[in-house]
């Protein structure tokens, strides 16, 4: 065997040296391989060597090689059954068989095995050589591709929790057939088979009202609850301002009980390692039927709604709440007097609550007070007059633009008599006035966030070549939550934070190829990427050709890749 030595990389991509480990009964040929040839000086590590498979395999454990090296006929264990044990413990694993033999049956065995190369004995150094510098081409070509999925899948994380944020509101809105969201949700890597099904909503705000909108702590929390949901394979929904949802699934009642009791104690463990947060969870009612999940949802909802009355910083089940209606002692139950009703629950629920909430609300609010306004006309005057005080003033600090007609509703005393002189009558007045009441601020934030949109927007094409430019970062500008961002932006626009900017990327990346000589990898540098075979791997991923092939067909005046 001759001695063989090139100086030249094998991959100027190659961010550490390939491991080689040769097994070969031969002795001499062993040694040949393993010493006529400058392995280190070629981009690889020689690390180990056995004379046949049996001794092999444990150290190929120990030592996981790239790329394995092996002879056929050995004793004990030959080179194609190591191979298939090998593969099977580790795929990415690259072998080149060496054989004495020319039949066909090993080569087509060695094929059907996954091996990368067959060569024939006797062999050189210099053959061999080439030889495991085209495997490690490949390995290097395929970890590049590998590490440029990871990345485009973190790039693109926004466009997956925003799927799967529709997808759940889909699914509580019973809008979907129970194929249709099946099928959506292995599109998304969602396994939604079980026997039990039940909801958890929770929301952790901040006690530190000048936060305003963005709060480090709670973007800190976010992240600490992405990585523990990931971690415990948990199904859960990111509903930006309106918190998380989470659907338990299980086989048996029990099991889905130990779950939400295990969840439970962890994520109020995990919360409350931030001081200054509070928190609220509701709890629904399990189903045994996925298209009954909505069932739930509505249970966990009202549960929910109940963290404008009760104490913070708990979690609430919905089959407790039918306990603490009507109960026969509440001592407000034969009051007719309006000091008792708590009206900063009411405010806090214009302030923060969502219009799918109201009636939730409204009925538990006025749960306790039912016995007394079903039977006292003047107790249900004073309680529609206060609740219609109260919105009317929550509107009047909106603004003027902000303004919408609840004086309609009263526009004669027959009118108010009329809606008093019923009980039900009198409910649905309060549902219409805290209805009309958030409406108003929902526009009224619309506007605001409108600007928000536009004032993001700007920032993103002043700063679309710095390669750190994140929906985070954005956020922090703007002085909102991530998630939030997320969702008013996507809102507005009709496409993520991420698509957006990925889109002006590419929009300038071509323009620079067009108009200019520069190198794919300054255009790359020059819109956001440091990296030339990401910004490649991108370029073809988004637009269907590469940097070269589209700055070609334009130079031929062919139309762009649909």
């Amino acid at each position: 065997m001759i001695k063989y030595r090139n100086h030249r990389a094998i991959h100027k991509g190659v961010n550490r040296m390939l491991k080689v480990f040769l097994v070969e009964d031969e002795v001499v040929v062993r040694e040949g391989i393993k010493n006529n040839i400058a392995w280190s000086e070629h981009g690889f590590i020689f690390c180990g060597e056995a004379s046949d498979g049996e001794l092999a395999i444990n150290q190929i454990r120990q030592k996981k090689p790239d790329i394995i090296i092996t002879d056929i006929k050995m004793p004990f264990m030959n080179g194609l059954e190591l191979s298939r044990l090998v593969k099977r413990d580790d795929p990415e694993v690259k072998i080149i068989i060496l054989s004495g033999y020319g039949e066909f049956e090993y080569a087509k065995e060695a094929i059907n095995i996954g091996i990368e190369d067959y060569l024939l004995k006797p062999i050189n150094a210099e053959e061999l050589l080439k030889a495991v510098k085209r495997v490690a081409q490949k390995i290097m070509a395929e970890r590049e591709e590998k590490e440029n999925l990871m990345k485009f899948r973190r790039e693109m994380q926004e466009n997956e929790v925003q799927g799967k944020r529709n997808f759940f509101h889909e699914m509580i809105n019973s809008s979907l057939s129970l194929s249709d969201i099946l099928d959506k949700g292995r599109q998304l890597g969602i396994n939604l088979y079980a026997g039990y099904y039940n909801i958890i909503l929770f929301k952790a705000t901040s006690k530190n009202h000048r936060d305003g909108y963005f709060s480090k702590t709670l973007v800190s929390l976010s992240e600490e609850l992405a990585a523990y949901f990931e971690e415990h394979d948990i199904l859960w929904f990111d509903r930006s301002l309106e918190g998380y949802a989470i659907i338990l699934k299980a086989d048996t009642m029990k099991e889905l009980k130990r779950q939400q009791d295990i969840y439970i104690a962890e994520l109020e463990q995990l919360i409350c390692k931030y001081g200054n947060l509070t928190y609220f969870g509701g709890i629904g009612s399990c189903v045994n039927r996925l298209s009954e999940l909505y069932l739930s949802f509505e249970e966990a909802s009202r549960a929910f709604a109940y963290r404008f009355i009760a104490n913070q910083s708990q979690f609430f089940e919905a089959e407790k709440m039918n306990g603490l209606k009507h109960q026969e002692d509440n001592p407000w139950a034969d009051m007719v007097d309006t000091q008792y009703l708590d009206k900063e629950a009411a405010e806090k629920f214009l302030r923060n609550g969502e219009l799918g909430e109201v009636n939730y609300f409204v009925e538990e609010y006025l749960g306790n007070y039912g016995k007394a306004a079903k039977k006292s006309l003047i107790f249900r005057q004073y309680i529609l007059m206060d609740m219609y005080f109260i919105a009317v003033k929550f509107i009047e600090r909106l603004g003027k633009d902000n303004c919408v007609k609840t004086e309609e509703l009263f526009q004669a005393p027959q009118q108010m008599n009329h809606i008093v002189a019923d009980y039900d009558k009198t409910i649905s007045c309060i549902k219409e006035l805290f209805t009309r009441a958030i409406t108003c601020r929902n526009e009224a934030a619309t506007r605001k966030f409108s600007n928000i949109v536009e004032e993001t927007k700007e920032y993103i094409h002043k700063n679309y070549q710095a390669e750190e430019l994140s929906l985070n970062s954005a956020a922090s500008y703007v002085n909102i939550s991530p998630s939030y961002l997320s969702s008013v932006f996507s809102q507005e626009t009709g496409q993520t934070f991420v698509k957006y900017l990925t889109d002006l990327r590419m929009d300038k990346a071509k323009e620079l190829l067009v108009c200019t000589n520069k190198r794919s990898s300054e255009i790359g540098t020059l819109v956001g990427y440091k990296d030339p075979h990401y910004f490649s791997y991108l370029f073809k991923k988004t637009q269907g050709c590469t940097p070269l092939q589209f700055r070609t067909s334009k130079s031929r005046g062919e139309e762009e890749p649909s």
